[in-house]
């Protein structure tokens, strides 16, 4: 074979081995990668021998999250190298790192399985009420998950070769708060008035009618109604004979002492906000409020108001003692009520009755007759006066008294 021949032969075999690899083409001598000797192999069994190597020791990452902390490691995680690269171009006696990418096929599902596993709806605060008052249940905080941010947290991780990374997680206030039911049952109102407790019939009217109002509840826009609540005014409902007023005079009644229910109710009522739609006088004044704003209640004659706020006003009632007193909840609008009687002109009762009899006493007191406004006056959170509108204007008769003497 001539030379020239010879030559062309050997340029075109060590063409095909350069192209297409040789069987018999290995990795220069003393070569190690990832500390791997790979010196004198084949290349594609260095290639096998460094990728082993490669994910006996790849570095696993921890995703840390509220719930427990997961740990994901080969063969969850693979991984790109450029092993192929330096095994191609080595040289007898060198010592390579190659370089490693980590990848996770599956990191997008992971991440998701994991946001569900720690996302936790809120629970809404809770408000029980009782005669005593209100019992809070506080609200339990919501958790969210950031899941795009942690996709590219997890991405910039696998990249960086961080160990570690943190799920992206925040906490909410569920829609209803301990903090809002607070503000929303917050004191309105609450006034009170006395009477003789030891008048044990009495007292036990005012106290029973009390107790049917206790724990009452109003809507918005939503009307009470005093008889309807209290209810009638017999025996058979539980009530006891008592002194009332009975067309100008006093006299005894079953349910004496409830008219006095309905006028704190009343006062209490008007110092809420609360729109009065019924109410009327007395024939006689009396001596626990002020002209014009007590409320007689009667089988005919109802004592009614309504809830103009947008949320629930609540109703309590004391009863102890000698004295009843209301209190009004709900969620204040930044106004302030207060109550203004006029006594507008008095009228002397007519001369004293005189009766005889076996020992001189009094009867009946005599009581002054008069005629009396009131009015409601709103004030703005900075104590301005913002109107005065009159609540009623009513008429209360004389009482002519009466005394026995014994006769000469």
């Amino acid at each position: 074979m001539s030379s020239a021949k010879s030559f062309f032969t050997l340029l075109l075999a060590g063409s095909v081995c350069l192209f297409s690899g040789c069987a018999s083409a290995r990795v220069p001598q003393n070569v190690t990668v990832n500390g791997v000797h790979v010196g004198g192999m084949e290349y594609a069994a260095a290639e096998r021998a460094v990728r082993s190597r490669i994910a006996e020791t790849l570095l696993p990452l921890t995703v840390k999250t509220p719930v427990k902390d997961y740990t994901v490691g080969y063969p969850e995680l693979s991984f790109q190298d450029d092993v192929r690269a330096l095994l191609r171009g080595a040289r007898a006696g060198d010592e390579l790192t190659a370089s490693v990418r980590r990848t996770w096929a599956d990191m997008e599902s992971f991440a998701e399985e994991v946001c569900k596993e720690n996302a936790r709806n809120g629970v809404n605060a809770q408000v029980t009420f009782t005669e005593q008052g209100f019992t809070y249940t506080p609200e339990v905080k919501g958790t969210y998950c950031d899941y795009s941010l942690f996709i590219q947290q997890i991405a910039a991780a696998l990249n960086e070769g961080k160990a570690e990374v943190t799920l992206p997680c925040g906490e909410y206030d569920p829609e209803l708060t301990e903090a809002e039911l607070r503000a929303r049952t917050a004191p309105l109102s609450s006034f009170a008035t006395y009477y003789d407790g030891k008048n044990a019939p009495r007292a036990h009217n005012v106290r029973l009618a009390a107790s049917r109002i206790c724990r009452t509840v109003l809507q918005p826009n939503e009307e009470f109604s005093f008889n309807q609540t209290v209810g009638l005014r017999t025996e058979a409902n539980g009530f006891q004979i008592a002194t009332v007023i009975q067309n100008g005079q006093f006299a005894e009644g079953i349910g004496g002492g409830v008219c006095q229910t309905s006028t704190t109710l009343f006062n209490a009522a008007l110092l809420a906000g609360m729109k009065i739609t019924e109410s009327r006088a007395h024939s006689l004044s009396v001596s626990y409020v002020k002209p014009s704003l007590d409320a007689m209640v009667s089988e005919f004659s109802d004592l009614k108001f309504v809830n103009p706020y947008a949320f629930p006003v609540y109703i309590l009632s004391r009863a102890e003692g000698d004295e009843i007193a209301f209190e009004f909840y709900g969620k204040p609008d930044g106004k302030t009520y207060r109550t203004e009687s006029v006594t507008l002109m008095k009228m002397p009762p007519p001369p004293a009755q005189i009766v005889e009899g076996e020992e001189e006493k009094l009867i009946r007191a005599e009581k002054a007759g008069l005629a009396s406004e009131s009015y409601l006056l709103t004030y703005g959170e900075d104590g301005t006066l913002l109107s005065r509108e009159r609540i009623r204007k009513d008429s209360y008769a004389a009482v002519q008294g009466i005394y026995q003497i014994i006769p000469e």
